[in-house]
């Protein structure tokens, strides 16, 4: 099972008298967990499996925390008791069975834990804790009364002689998708996360005075998303989940027939309003998502929504983001939603690098008005950057790192008044930039600055109508990996977004390079992923469905 942790709730109930021990023994299929797919619900059955019972352990990959009383604390990983009953050390006992006996209290052990990786001391996480804390073992009792009237035989039968037991435990674990995800590959050999998983641990063989029931996980991240799409709560999502994983524990299995599903779709629902909830269970819920995903021509497929980034673990550690085309739309403007995106991202940790052919004071400018430039904001005289087409690079504490200048030689090349002498001597030039219509910077000017810059210079347009010339060897690319050696991070950890040809070697660079759908194809053709265009806030839908 799950780590076995000082029960959150203990108490008794009153049962009949114990019955015969049942003569059938699934132990096998009662070990294997069962997967609940919201977004399918007629996926084929995980009880279809041929691997023996035995085979199988917790993975050894996961610690999680316990939640008691309000306070959660680091717990151990433990041992399943269908591959290791023996090292466990039960006193094994004979269950007798007779008519006279007198009533007895069956004792309720249950868990509740929280996996690592979830945020800590995380208020909503801590709620939802609580509410299982209440609920869980309720439920667990409406279920058990409930299974004296059912009729369809979709229950695991090895488990209806409840009587004969002297306690029963159960554990529900609140996870990330990447938790559960790794479940699901070691478990089940599916490289998918589900929202809810069950997984039985009860063994009969074993003759074991404890009934054993077995794990509820369910990944908070995919619990998030379904009460976002369904339009309720994330709490409400969550009961919703446990219930339905509850009932698979129990035997039933809406995935067998038709009449099973109706038979479980009915439970759901009986134990969800004895527990104040009204709305739909999980089973008639996920039809109306497959209903819903199939009329929407606006799937928005692996895209996190806003708000929900907390639920969430970074894939990488800094985000370089282009400006004109990219993080600005075509009138040069910041929207609400790229900007938000960012602050979200800034508040899980990640940090944003902007990477542009802009100087530093006019990215300041731009940012400033979205609050994005003050002390918890990405770009201020104190903090990392890549300007002017990675000529200049800042590192820590806004200090410069790097600077490279155009050879006097390119800037006479562009003589246009007596005075240019004069201002080579008096300053470094860093770059030429030349405006112009479109078609005149295609037709004209790029031709002749790519003859006449030579070996000393490299020509870049970032944008139709503006041409830059550049010192040779240097792009935002090789900016990037200056400041990536200064703070000692690994191309490997950072995403980056981008439009223009300026762009390609820092998308090259990336883990994960993506461009717009406004960017030239140059770009787009160097790119991992072609994301939405910058009219459309395709920042934003990068961070939302990439960086988490």
């Amino acid at each position: 099972m799950l780590p076995r942790v000082r029960p959150l709730l203990r108490f008794s109930l009153p049962l009949p008298p114990p019955m015969a021990p049942p003569i059938s023994s699934r132990a096998a299929a009662a070990t294997l967990p069962i997967v609940s797919l919201a977004a399918a619900p007629h996926s084929p059955s995980a009880f279809k499996s041929n691997i023996p019972s035995t085979a199988f352990a917790p993975p050894a990959f996961f610690t999680t925390r316990c939640f008691h009383a309000g306070v959660v604390k680091k717990i151990v990983p433990g041992v399943c008791a269908a591959a290791a009953g023996g090292q466990r050390e039960y006193r094994k006992v004979r269950r007798r069975a007779t008519a006279k006996s007198k009533q007895k209290e069956l004792e309720l052990s249950v868990s509740i834990c929280i996996e690592e990786d979830l945020p800590d001391n995380d208020s909503e996480i801590l709620s939802i804790a609580e509410l299982l804390r209440l609920n869980v073992p309720m439920a667990l009792k409406l279920a058990l009364d409930g299974l004296k009237d059912s009729r369809c035989k979709t229950r695991d039968t090895t488990i209806s002689d409840v009587g004969g037991y002297e306690s029963i435990e159960l554990s529900v674990m609140l996870c990330n998708d990447s938790f559960i995800r790794k479940l699901n590959k070691e478990w089940r050999g599916e490289d998918s996360a589900t929202d809810v998983l069950s997984m039985s641990q009860h063994v009969p063989r074993l003759n074991l005075p404890i009934l054993m029931l077995g794990d509820i996980v369910i990944s908070v991240e995919t619990a998030a998303r379904q009460a976002e799409e369904r339009g309720h709560t994330l709490l409400d999502e969550i009961l919703i989940l446990m219930v339905h994983g509850l009932l698979h524990l129990l035997g039933f299995d809406h995935e067998i027939s038709d009449e099973a599903e109706t038979e479980m779709e009915k439970e759901e629902e009986i134990l969800l309003k004895s527990l104040g909830w009204t709305g739909k269970g999980l089973i008639q819920s996920a039809y109306d998502s497959c209903e819903k995903a199939n009329s929407d021509s606006a799937i928005l497929g692996d895209r996190k929504k806003e708000g929900s980034l907390r639920f969430y673990k970074p894939k990488f550690k800094y985000i370089f983001c282009d400006m004109d085309g990219t993080l600005l739309n075509s009138k040069s403007q910041l929207s609400t939603t790229n900007a938000n995106a960012l602050k979200e991202a800034m508040s899980r940790g990640v940090k944003v690098v902007i990477a542009t052919g802009k100087a530093r004071p006019a990215v300041i400018n731009i940012l400033k008005t979205a609050g994005l430039a003050d002390k918890d904001g990405i770009v201020l005289e104190a903090s990392p950057g890549v300007f002017l087409q990675g000529l200049l690079v800042y590192g820590r504490q806004g200090r410069e790192i790097f600077r490279r200048n155009l050879d006097p030689g390119v800037c006479r090349e562009a003589e246009v008044m007596p005075s240019v002498e004069d201002l080579i001597a008096a300053a470094d030039i860093q770059k030429m930039l030349f405006i112009d219509t479109a078609d005149r910077v295609a037709t004209e000017l790029r031709p002749y600055w790519s003859e006449a810059a030579g070996e000393l210079a490299n020509v870049v347009q970032a944008v139709p109508h503006m041409l830059e010339i550049v010192p040779v060897g240097t792009s935002k690319g090789s900016g990037i990996q200056i400041l990536l050696d200064h703070l000692g991070v690994k191309a490997e950890e950072i995403m980056a977004i981008g439009d223009g040809e300026n762009d390609i070697e820092m998308l090259q660079l990336a883990a994960l390079g993506i461009a717009l759908s406004n960017g030239v194809e140059k770009t787009k053709a160097v790119a991992d992923v072609i994301g939405v265009s910058n009219d459309e806030d395709g920042v934003a839908d990068a961070i939302y469905r990439y960086a988490f």
